[in-house]
């Protein structure tokens, strides 16, 4: 759903949105320091604020947000009150940006991680999503991609609805003919096997790459590239 009268703030660099779960402060400021454009959604502002850091601007339905008049004097505070979406939603909804990160949103309540893949689903064919959480990356991918991976390097296709896949190349199990999805056939803990990787889908439905999060960066590419 998106309110008739959304307004949409628009970012010509890559953007976080962070969410109220497990956050590494470090990283945000990390993020903030190679220009990414931070906002929270909802309390996601307080983790930013904990870094230290200013969100550029900070929407949802504010119920988690802490001290919002005090944020209201030091930065934009968008309150959308439907309850129909997620504060995650509301903020993809609400911004365009050529990549979007989104960081705390997975973890701690299983239910929250669960809602952030739906909202990750459902908007992959229109903007490239890569979910970080304290071990991994994950980028949301529509179409066929290519990367480099290292011999042993862990490369996880997950499939978030049923697709299939008419080849792939550089990795220890190929992908060619095979159907993956939820319940059957999966695609965890394939492996690189040192060199360019390149996987190919049947059509242009939305899966998960899940790389190491020590790939973040190259992933950041990878997704504008793709």
């Amino acid at each position: 759903m998106r309110p008739l009268a959304a307004q949409i703030f628009s970012f010509d660099q890559p953007l976080a949105i962070v969410g109220g779960g497990v956050v590494d402060p470090a990283l945000l400021r990390e993020l903030a320091r190679r220009g990414v454009a931070l906002i929270g959604a909802d309390g996601g502002g307080d983790a930013i604020g904990a870094a230290g850091l200013v969100p550029e601007l900070i929407i949802g339905d504010l119920d988690s947000l802490r001290d919002r008049a005090g944020w209201e004097r030091r930065t934009r505070v968008i309150h959308i009150p439907e309850q129909i979406t997620t504060d995650f939603q509301k903020a993809l909804y609400s911004t365009q940006a050529p990549v979007t990160l989104a960081l705390g949103m997975t973890g701690g309540r299983l239910d929250h991680t669960l809602a952030a893949l739906s909202a990750v689903l459902k908007y992959a064919p229109q903007r490239k999503i890569v979910v970080v959480d304290e071990v991994d990356v994950a980028l949301a991918v529509v179409g066929p991609i290519g990367f480099a991976a290292s011999a042993g390097e862990r490369v996880s296709i997950h499939p978030l609805i049923p697709v299939s896949f008419t080849g792939s190349s550089g990795l220890l199990y190929p992908l060619d003919g095979l159907r993956l999805e939820p319940g059957g056939l999966g695609g965890t803990s394939n492996e690189g096997i040192g060199g360019p990787v390149e996987i190919v889908p049947a059509d242009h439905t939305p899966w998960l790459l899940i790389l190491a999060k020590e790939r973040l960066w190259d992933m950041i590419g990878i997704a504008q590239e793709s």
